[in-house]
């Protein structure tokens, strides 16, 4: 069984913990400073509404797939571009399954935490499993999050950190699954449903915070997930404009439970 710690956490004030309301009113890098050298990995503006976005891979052990290629979507488990309000996005949808949408080094991510530790991205939770919490192995389900992954530690794990929406659990929760860090950053007892969120995250100061030492130069990948197989229940997340930054665009200082805009 995986050893699990949990604790809630206030990381220091070099930690963009900003969370906070806003319609996704630009695209991509628009409105970014320049002075941020903002480099986009996704607005989804680029697919056709209604297709996966082609950019993106399932993973099969060792291998990428394409989400078009049969038997990887369903519709029980299925990530669609979908459009609103003048806006592109990506809707993760999981009825009692689990999906994940990844951005590696071997399709396309070129991430240096060097230049840009900072990730931000936006997200709207429409529908959470419910009863699910992450602290609980037997209710382990989130219904929307986003991994970034590393190299692997001495066992050959891929170490990941887990930005999650929670179904329950405080912001700032963390939860300790060995090589699995979890990071609550939304949760519907705080933020809500159906609200578009911003959050930036230092994600080298979340690696030094939740393993210690200095993470690798270029993370392995990022992933857009969902899962509701555990509860038997269903969610709806969308996600859109990943981008990464050598900044936080707001004052570092301010945490995502109280920064509203």
């Amino acid at each position: 069984m995986l050893r699990r710690i949990v604790l809630s956490v206030a990381f220091g004030l070099s930690v963009a913990l900003t969370g906070y309301a806003q319609s996704p009113d630009h695209s991509g890098c628009d409105g970014i400073p320049a002075a941020l050298n903002c480099k986009l990995l996704d607005d989804f503006e680029a697919y056709p509404s209604g297709d996966p976005p082609r950019s993106w891979r399932d993973t099969r052990g060792r291998d990428l797939v394409r989400l078009s290629k049969e038997g990887v979507m369903t519709p029980q488990k299925n990530v669609y571009v979908r459009s609103g309000d003048g806006n592109q996005f990506a809707r993760v949808y999981t009825d009692a399954r689990a999906l994940r949408a990844v951005r590696s080094r071997r399709n396309g991510l070129t991430w240096n935490l060097e230049k840009r530790p900072i990730l931000q991205w936006k997200w709207r939770a429409q529908m959470l499993p419910e009863g699910a919490n992450e602290q609980d192995e037997d209710r382990n389900d989130t219904g929307g999050a986003v991994y970034v992954t590393f190299d692997t530690d001495w066992l050959g794990r891929p170490k990941s950190i887990k930005y999650t929406y929670s179904s329950a659990l405080p912001v700032g929760t963390t939860v300790d699954y060995g090589p699995l860090k979890v990071l609550v950053v939304a949760s519907r007892t705080e933020q809500g449903l159906g609200t578009w969120i911003t959050h930036e995250r230092d994600v080298v100061e979340d690696y030094k915070q939740l393993f210690g030492g200095s993470p690798d130069a270029t993370p392995a990948a990022v992933i857009m997930w969902g899962d509701s197989d555990t509860m038997n229940s269903a969610s709806t997340v969308d996600f859109d404009d990943f981008l990464f930054l050598s900044g936080p665009t707001s004052d570092p200082s301010t945490t995502a439970s109280s920064e509203k805009r």
